[in-house]
């Protein structure tokens, strides 16, 4: 159920006996900018460590601790056009708890605390903790460039979505943007983000919707102001295809590619590019694993993947450097037998058993129901049933992965080459 709490700051109650625990979200959203992402992971680093009533981790692990274990977290994401910055907390059913105490109403409080005591005084963050943590967020970041293969897939989002600045910066920002922040300037964008981010607060486990109600409703967030623009970024196809080669101390190569690919989030073809995708190279079945890594023994590991937020599917392979061109027009073959309608019956619906399998998992998943709740009421489209979700995936034929495949253009081409011997 959904209580309106004030203008734009919405509480979203699901009630079920499956859980042992209660998770609570409360996640603020903004539109993507460049020039926020960077202030918002280092904001989520700030608020996660301490608060003005709990100054040091330890006073902030104790509070959990007495909260029966509880567990707390702060983190950013995106999804389209849009940014995310969420508080997450798992506490224990009340049920559980004896002397009838109200762990739920405590978590409330504690959160309550971190939200709007932060560990700020005269106007600025407090000096030391923003000092290490910004510290600790930089290299944080570098690791993540360490990683060769994350490093692959941002090279290459930067290629796709070499039109977008705020598309192409990672959810964490940039090491460039954090070194240039300040104590006083992360304080000030704070203010700006507690008054201006649209707010969903969600909860599940086990709970009485009043209650919860009850516990929220003077939590302290006042009316804003918030202009919904799409969700979904597009970008229009282009005629030529961005490519970069680097040259780094790797054993093993990587080549990576991006689609323009113009299906989004519950579109008419949405469940079909789900098939279309693990028949390509989502599945250890697919076209991708069985012909491009075992039949040719090309490839390390050979996969494809979506974001239906943003038009792009990305096939990521390792590889030999001398086999570039060969695992290129081998990957091609495969999609073009895809738009051809080359699809074993068996494989189409090994495909719809394994995607079912999966979305019946995620049913399961405290964590995964919460995201896909808040994802429709994002996008309204995809609030359908178990048994219409079921069916859609059933209805797919081969013509309609047809369709997918031929709407799906290669528009970069990122090649990570390993070090020639001398």
């Amino acid at each position: 159920m959904k209580y309106e709490l004030n203008q734009n700051v919405n509480l979203h109650v699901i009630p079920t006996n499956k859980y042992k625990t209660v998770r609570i979200l409360v996640r603020f959203s903004a539109p993507l900018s460049t020039e926020t992402n960077s202030k918002r992971a280092l904001l989520a680093s700030l608020m996660e460590t301490n608060t003005l009533n709990y100054p040091d981790q330890t006073s902030l692990s104790k509070k959990l601790s007495d909260l029966y274990g509880a567990s707390f977290g702060i983190g950013v994401s995106r999804n389209g056009n849009e940014h995310y910055f969420t508080l997450g907390m798992n506490i224990i059913n009340d049920q559980l708890v004896p002397n009838g105490i109200s762990v739920l109403d405590e978590a409330v409080s504690f959160l309550k605390d971190v939200i709007f005591e932060p560990h700020i005084i005269d106007g600025v963050f407090e000096k030391e903790t923003f000092e290490r943590e910004k510290e600790n967020l930089i290299e944080y970041i570098h690791s993540i460039f360490d990683d060769k293969q994350t490093h692959a897939s941002l090279s290459l989002q930067n290629l796709f979505f070499s039109r977008s600045n705020s598309q192409k910066t990672p959810s964490f920002g940039t090491v460039e943007a954090i070194e240039r922040e300040t104590a006083l300037s992360i304080a000030n964008y704070y203010g700006q983000m507690i008054a201006q981010d649209k707010i969903d607060i969600m909860v599940i486990g086990d709970v009485a919707e009043g209650y919860v109600a009850r516990c929220f409703n003077d939590f302290g967030f006042k009316n804003r102001s918030y202009q919904q623009e799409s969700l979904f970024y597009t970008q229009s196809l282009q005629n030529v295809i961005q490519q970069k080669t680097e040259q780094l101390p790797v054993v093993q190569s990587k080549l990576n590619l991006a689609y323009h690919c113009d299906i989004y989030y519950y579109d008419e073809l949405y469940f079909a590019l789900m098939i279309f995708n693990g028949l390509f190279g989502g599945f250890p079945h697919s076209k991708l694993f069985l012909n491009v890594r075992e039949k040719h023994s090309l490839a390390y590991y050979a996969s494809s993947s979506i974001e239906p937020f943003r038009g792009l599917l990305t096939v990521q392979t390792g590889i030999d450097g001398k086999n570039r061109e060969k695992v290129l027009r081998l990957v091609n073959e495969q999609l073009k037998e895809l738009a051809t309608g080359k699809v074993a019956e068996e494989d189409l619906e090994q495909t719809k058993i394994m995607l079912i399998n999966q979305f019946l998992l995620s049913l399961d998943n405290q964590r995964s129901v919460l995201e896909q709740t808040f994802l429709k009421i994002k996008a309204p489209q995809a609030d359908i049933s178990q048994e219409e979700w079921i069916n859609r995936i059933h209805a797919v034929t081969i013509d309609d992965i047809k369709s997918v495949a031929k709407r799906v253009k290669l528009q970069a081409v990122y090649f990570m080459e390993g070090e020639k011997e001398q």
